[in-house]
């Protein structure tokens, strides 16, 4: 729902007011990570309840969502802060580089993918947490007639993406994101163990090899040098891992 209907339905595009996070913009991504389990992990959007937005969010969710179809550009990737951090299911990237290496190498994965619908449920004053459904086509082999052919498959995924802003820029018509954590089951991320090893060393290996000479990528190599928070751990990702039921 875009906040320009909203707003004429007499809808209030204004933030709730609540804070979540640090007030200091120099403080490295992972000091604002948020932190959450659901009681079934169903993230199914429903758009006709999704909250309104003011312009400057609505652009933000835009460029995300279009991250997301993979589109990436150098303008949308500055939507990031340079100590950002990226969190999901396979991937852990602490600063804007790796993030960059991520997007960029997106088509080279997946044959297509598109936004079915989002719903956004939270509008903090430095948080918006919005469900979202994207369906991708990926190519794998299979043996069609006794001979070995690419045959492409669709995949649909939900989530609950995160989107922590960076203090810096909440009030700003080009609002960046200190934290993007992208949850697709019921569960948060421990960030301990051998999957949160996997998932650093894939980030840190796809913009440091794969994608070391695409000029996208390249444009944000400075980026590597920033100072990196520590990564936060908590045992589990269940509740008893700071990260309180919460049924968005």
């Amino acid at each position: 729902m875009s906040s320009t209907l909203s707003a004429s339905q007499g809808q209030s595009t204004s933030d709730s007011g609540k804070t979540n996070f640090p007030s200091d913009p120099s403080l490295p991504g992972s000091h604002f990570e948020v932190r959450q389990t659901h009681p079934t992990g169903d993230y199914t959007p429903n758009p006709a309840k999704s909250l309104p937005l003011s312009p400057a969010r609505q652009a933000l969710i835009d460029d995300i969502i279009a991250l997301y179809e993979m589109k990436p550009t150098i303008e949308r990737m500055k939507r990031y802060s340079p100590d950002c951090v990226y969190n999901d299911q396979f991937v852990y990237a602490d600063d804007r580089y790796k993030m960059a290496g991520q997007w960029f190498a997106l088509p080279k994965l997946f044959k297509a993918a598109r936004s079915r619908g989002y719903e956004v449920v939270v509008n903090d004053r430095d948080l918006i947490q919005f469900r979202h459904e994207e369906v991708c086509t990926y190519l794998t082999v299979g043996l069609v007639e006794w001979h070995f052919k690419l045959i492409p498959k669709v995949a649909t995924i939900n989530a609950l993406v995160s989107l922590s802003l960076d203090p810096g820029t909440i009030d700003s018509d080009f609002i960046r994101v200190k934290y993007h954590k992208d949850q697709a089951n019921d569960k948060d991320y421990s960030n301990e163990g051998l999957g949160a090893t996997f998932k650093k060393w894939q980030a840190d290996n796809v913009a440091k090899h794969v994608m070391k000479d695409d000029p996208n990528v390249k444009a944000f190599e400075a980026d590597k040098d920033v100072v990196k928070g520590e990564r936060k751990t908590y045992g589990t990702g269940k509740k008893e891992g700071d990260a309180p039921v919460n049924d968005l």
